[in-house]
């Protein structure tokens, strides 16, 4: 399977964009745009200082849609509507830039604790309008697990798969980072065949770190060897300086070989 090291910081959203030229000189082979902050892909000043950047490099492209503040899930309407809008808006303009756009599903408010069925419903119909967009635009937009907080929605395999089956447009990002949290490496790894797209960050199991590959619990090699042999596409990883990017892509070419 052939796999290609892209990376990515949601720490760098506020940091001049020089930063990028590092990613390339580590000898990765893209970028994952975390489209928030500096990085917003709606914002025309934003998009051309970003699309000036990727010309000067050979980097390929992914990106992540903007997630603060923003609840696929919720009760509050106007919010709702809002969230989807953004993600759609997105994916539009990451278009001419990538076939993949990553999202997070939604959460439980304390109202929509109250009724959980109702706000599954509105997760998967805003999915289907979603995933229209998508498809209009020849983007895969893949929801992604998310991390132990229960509640967040999709932290489990089972809930990923069955949120995201047969819509058109939609598909899934694994983020083994988001699985170890939950204690789930293991099964997502089970199921890796059927992901669309990979996120790997490291972590001690409890919270979400986002540490370089090695510095936390993660068995890698295990990880690596069943990505390496199930999976064929852009793997991101994720870090929070390009010192980590270094550190973390030593690491994986040792064990997703």
């Amino acid at each position: 399977m052939t796999l290609l090291p892209y990376f990515s910081s949601s720490a760098k959203i506020w940091d001049a964009i020089e930063w990028v030229a590092g990613i390339e000189e580590c000898g990765y082979t893209g970028w994952e745009i975390v489209a928030d902050g500096n990085y917003r892909l709606d914002n025309k000043k934003n998009y051309t200082m970003i699309t000036d950047v990727i010309a000067s490099t050979r980097l390929g492209v992914s990106v992540h849609a903007p997630y603060g503040d923003l609840n696929l899930a919720t009760l509050n309407d106007p919010i709702y509507r809002e969230s989807i809008r953004q993600i759609c808006t997105c994916i539009e303009h990451a278009a001419d830039l990538t076939d993949r756009v990553t999202l997070h599903p939604g959460y439980l408010s304390p109202v929509g604790k109250l009724v959980p069925k109702k706000t599954w419903d509105l997760q998967k119909a805003a999915l289907v309008q979603i995933g229209a967009v998508a498809s209009d635009n020849s983007v895969l937009a893949c929801v992604e697990n998310m991390i132990g907080i229960k509640e967040f929605l999709c932290r489990f395999p089972e809930e990923l798969i069955g949120i995201t089956e047969g819509i058109e447009g939609i598909g899934m990002t694994f983020d083994f980072g988001h699985a170890n949290t939950v204690g789930k490496v293991n099964e997502f790894l089970q199921q890796v065949k059927r992901a669309d797209h990979i996120h790997i960050h490291d972590n001690h199991g409890a919270i979400d770190e986002h540490l370089a590959l090695g510095d936390g619990a993660i068995s890698w090699e295990t990880v690596g060897k069943t990505i390496a042999a199930d999976y064929s596409g852009v793997v991101v990883i994720e870090g929070r300086s390009i010192e980590e990017a270094k550190r973390s892509l030593t690491l994986f070419k040792r064990c997703f070989a």
